[in-house]
């Protein structure tokens, strides 16, 4: 089937997270699938209630999971994308939901019933051989060995995805890398797809994903640009075309933007490695401020205010984590040594070298201010997954500061994080440093156990709930900056979105009026629509329905879609931490979330990142 015949209303996509067993991929490869596969195709699901959008892996538990009322990710707003999309939605009358009775200008209240369109199965071979779109979503971790360890791109995955729809893709399918590679993987693609189908046409595109953890949903509803990358043929400009269609369902046509697919793959490599140099430079000048007795926080405000420089990623702390950064910066100078250029290579090495280093110095601080020893005492590490509103835990700094902190002999190191299950958090880190080694460490579901007579508190993760202090205001936008169109972008959470621009409703403004109305004050039910159905129920090993039943006091997000998910999050009672703390009590704010003075009436020391004083 020639791309060109390919219609919205007959599309098939299929979003392949694990074409392989286990057992063929590395380590890092077997935690981190789904954090962009699962995701996006939820969103396109969610946006294009006319076209069938399959997930694909081969792990079973994965797939039972996204098919049950606990996914395996757990992401603001992604509950509520996935039911309806997966569930499907009742008609319902939203004129009862505002005090002005009013859904729209036009008076339109009747939201019609909606049957279910994304899937998720394990049968990637079928599933592939139906589709007409095949997104490409599977880790591309960095090597471990070999030649190029440590640098170049790890592509098992990939390459097993591309043998796998090499053999079992439909003549004309569009192939479409979701997945961050190495510039000139479609060439590759390209190859293989010619070596196990000879003389078969498939179009090949690159469409790298720009969310971010914690507010992956938003980036996905609400994104600042869609990147499509093609061959400059008129067959590839076709499949562009119908990839564009599909985010054309709710995304601006001005933010879409079409290039040839070598620079598709390299911009989404720059991208990210530009913002890891933003946060390696602000974590550079913390080192400096914390031996001239500047503020960092300070600084960043005085110099986010220039437009030529602007004031985002300029929050210093203890390094970035996450799936991307490390490993795009890595493959960037990768390709950089390859080519012959070993001094852009250099420069860009220095990034991840200077990440590590303000972890490093942060977790020596922490053995230092403790007299070297760890002997006999406590430690809280309160954040695991590497930012706030996930429970996204690749690449953690928070890992290497415990695996640290181990050498040291203390008598417990306890980890709590909101967003992230206990249980799996211990067999994460159990499997990562080994049974033997980790045996005093202790995962709890919620703050105040894990903290209870611990001689220091860590704050590895900049979560609110850890804040005690208002959250801070933004820096003031640079003098010449202009006001960014409102066109698609994300809405206030806490405004109601009434009255409608268009007269019927799109899937985002009844998203917008779900939020608004779960976060109302007496509001207790998660679905003032009356629009979801009734969810799959949970296989038996769900880790999340096992936290539920055991855990006296929980702490950690198991109410995902629920209404309590939109609110604001409970603060954690530092009088009362302080209360149980073993003294001399020390708090070390690795994320800049602890106003100092507060905790020094409390009898608390605090060390904060990117200041000299001490309180």
């Amino acid at each position: 089937m020639s791309v060109c015949h390919v219609t919205p209303a007959s599309r098939l996509f299929v979003c392949v997270c694990r074409p392989t067993p286990l057992s063929t991929l590395n380590r890092d490869s077997n935690r981190t699938d789904g954090w962009t596969g699962g995701p996006t195709a939820a969103v396109i699901a969610f946006q294009n209630p006319h076209i069938k959008v399959t997930v694909v892996d081969r792990d079973v538990t994965r797939i039972r999971r996204w098919n049950s009322r606990h996914p395996p990710i757990y992401e603001p707003g992604l509950h509520d994308i996935v039911r309806i999309a997966r569930d499907g939605g009742r008609e319902t009358d939203i004129s009862g939901q505002s005090s002005e009775g009013i859904a729209s200008e036009k008076g339109e209240t009747k939201v019609a019933r909606r049957e279910g369109n994304l899937f998720f199965s394990t049968d990637v071979a079928g599933h592939i051989a139906e589709a007409d779109i095949v997104l490409v979503a599977v880790n591309t971790p960095t090597k471990e060995r070999g030649v190029g360890a440590g640098s170049a791109t790890d592509m098992t995955a990939f390459e097993a995805v591309t043998g796998f729809v090499a053999q079992y893709a439909r003549e004309g399918a569009i192939i479409v890398e979701k997945s961050t590679v190495p510039c000139r993987t479609a060439q590759l693609v390209a190859d293989t797809l010619a070596m196990h189908r000879p003389g078969v046409h498939f179009e090949i595109l690159s469409n790298p994903e720009f969310l971010a953890a914690g507010t992956a949903v938003n980036d996905l509803l609400y994104p600042d640009r869609i990147l499509i990358g093609s061959a400059p043929t008129p067959s590839g400009k076709r499949a562009a075309e119908a990839l564009l269609e599909v985010y054309a369902a709710w995304v601006p046509r001005e933010r879409i933007l079409t290039t040839n697919v070598w620079s598709s793959e390299l911009a989404k490599l720059v991208a990210n490695s530009m913002l890891a140099q933003r946060i390696s430079s602000i974590n550079s000048i913390s080192a400096v401020c914390e031996q001239t007795g500047a503020d960092v926080d300070e600084v960043a405000r005085a110099i986010g205010v220039d437009p030529r420089i602007g004031n985002k990623f300029l929050m210093a702390g203890i390094g970035f984590g996450g799936s991307c950064f490390k490993k795009d910066v890595l493959n960037l100078v990768y390709l950089a040594d390859t080519m012959g250029l070993p001094e852009v290579g250099e420069y860009w090495r220095q990034v991840v070298k200077m990440n590590e280093y303000a972890r490093d110095r942060f977790t020596n601080r922490v053995i230092k201010c403790l007299n070297n020893t760890l002997v006999g005492k406590k430690v809280t590490i309160l954040g695991y997954a590497f930012k706030k509103n996930t429970s996204d835990t690749r690449e953690a700094p928070a890992l290497e500061m415990i695996k640290t902190l181990l050498e040291e002999r203390p008598r417990e190191i306890a980890v709590f994080d909101p967003c992230c299950n206990p249980f799996v958090v211990k067999n994460e880190i159990k499997a990562l440093l080994g049974p033997e080694i980790t045996a005093s460490v202790h995962v709890y579901g919620n703050a105040y156990d894990a903290c209870k007579d611990s001689t220091a508190v860590v704050i590895a993760t900049e979560f609110d709930e850890f804040r005690n202090q208002p959250i801070p205001v933004a820096a003031p936008k640079p003098v010449d900056q202009p006001e960014p169109k409102m066109l698609g972008r994300k809405p206030n959470p806490k405004a109601d979105p009434r009255p409608f621009k268009e007269s019927a409703p799109t899937e985002n403004d009844l998203l917008a009026l779900h939020k608004h109305l779960v976060q109302r004050d007496g509001q207790t039910s998660d679905d003032p629509l009356d629009r979801f159905n009734v969810e799959p129920d949970c296989d038996e090993s769900c880790p999340d329905c096992i936290q539920a039943k055991e855990s006296k006091e929980t702490g950690f997000a198991t109410g995902m879609g629920s209404a309590e998910e939109y609110k604001p999050k409970e603060r954690l009672d530092w009088v009362r931490i302080a209360e149980t703390m073993a003294k001399p009590r020390w708090v070390f704010d690795g994320r800049g979330v602890i106003d100092s003075r507060e905790m020094v009436k409390l009898g608390v020391r605090v060390e904060s990142v990117g200041r000299q004083h001490r309180f």
